[in-house]
This record gives C-alpha cells, sequence and structure tokens, in this order.
C-alpha cells in the first residue's frame, strides 16, 4: 500500500450524499464535508475557528453505503486519497479541482453510537478487494486498488 497520497479526514457531512450510476451501472456516491479548526489567539485570548470544506467521492458498494448510511450533519472520518482534474471553460480558461476519492468512510463515535448492520456478501466481491469469493484464500491473489473507478470508466463519463 502507498502512503504517499493518503489522506485521513475527520469532519461534518455538509448535505445528503447524492448516489448516481455511471452509464455502465457503476454507483458513485458524491458529498461534501467540513472540517473545523480552532484555536485560541494568544494575543487576544478568543477563540477562532477557521472551517475548510472538501468534496468526496466514493464508487461502487462503498458508493451505495456511504448514500444509506450517512446524512447531512454526520460527523464522519475519511480515508483515501486525493485526485486532481482539470477542465477548460467556455471561455478558455484553465480550472482545477481536487477532490478526495474515499476508500474508507465511517460515523464517528465522538459524539454519537451506531448501529452496524453488515452487507450479504456480492458474488465475486468480499468487500476487502479480494474477486474469488468467500472461500478463496489469500495467496497468489492480486487486489484491485481500494474504491478506483471500474475497469473500462472513462473520466469523463457523466454519472447519471
Amino acid at each position: 500500500m502507498a502512503f504517499d497520497n493518503t489522506v485521513v479526514l475527520v469532519g461534518n457531512c455538509t448535505a445528503d450524499p447524492e448516489l448516481r450510476f455511471t452509464a455502465s451501472g457503476q454507483a458513485l456516491a458524491t458529498f461534501s464535508i467540513a472540517v473545523n479548526r480552532r484555536w485560541q489567539n494568544r494575543q487576544t485570548g478568543a477563540q477562532e475557528e477557521q472551517v475548510s470544506f472538501f468534496e468526496v467521492k466514493c464508487w461502487q458498494q462503498l458508493a451505495e453505503n456511504v448514500a444509506e448510511t450517512i446524512t447531512k450533519g454526520t460527523r464522519v472520518l475519511v480515508n483515501g486519497r486525493l485526485e486532481q482534474s482539470s477542465w477548460q471553460t467556455k471561455e478558455g480558461d484553465k480550472r482545477y479541482k481536487i477532490e478526495v476519492v474515499a476508500d474508507e468512510v465511517a460515523p464517528s463515535l465522538r459524539f454519537a453510537t451506531a448501529q452496524i448492520v453488515r452487507n450479504e456478501r456480492r458474488e465475486g466481491f468480499d468487500g476487502g478487494g479480494n474477486s474469488g469469493g468467500a472461500n478463496s484464500g489469500s495467496g497468489g491473489t492480486t487486489r484491485p486498488a481500494p474504491n478506483d473507478p471500474p475497469a473500462g470508466y472513462d473520466n469523463d463519463e457523466e454519472p447519471f
């Protein structure tokens, strides 16, 4: 596992996640989280705060689970990687966007409790990235990178 592009964020979901499906049927959930940083100003003694907003996207089973579980206001932990995309506006200006592609999303239990409901395993998917099914051993199998877009997905494909 490469750790050169890993980010862990803890924040509050700013709206209910939006679940869409690509033309090829792959689930994609997107949502935004607000991460607050508070500190005391040493000169004035006043409490100060800075809020940063991050867009998060999740693929496949994770996307469906997030859409069913997370709601606006939920405090979540997001573990993933940063991904930059760019495009050109109609006026010819170059624009950039950095998103978090989530590998794991979990509710924070610091100020809340949660009830865990385990999903049924899907054919050929054991939840951990192995494709050999429930009885497959770990020796000799290769794992795809967690929560990567599905094979053949075109990054320019609009999810609907």
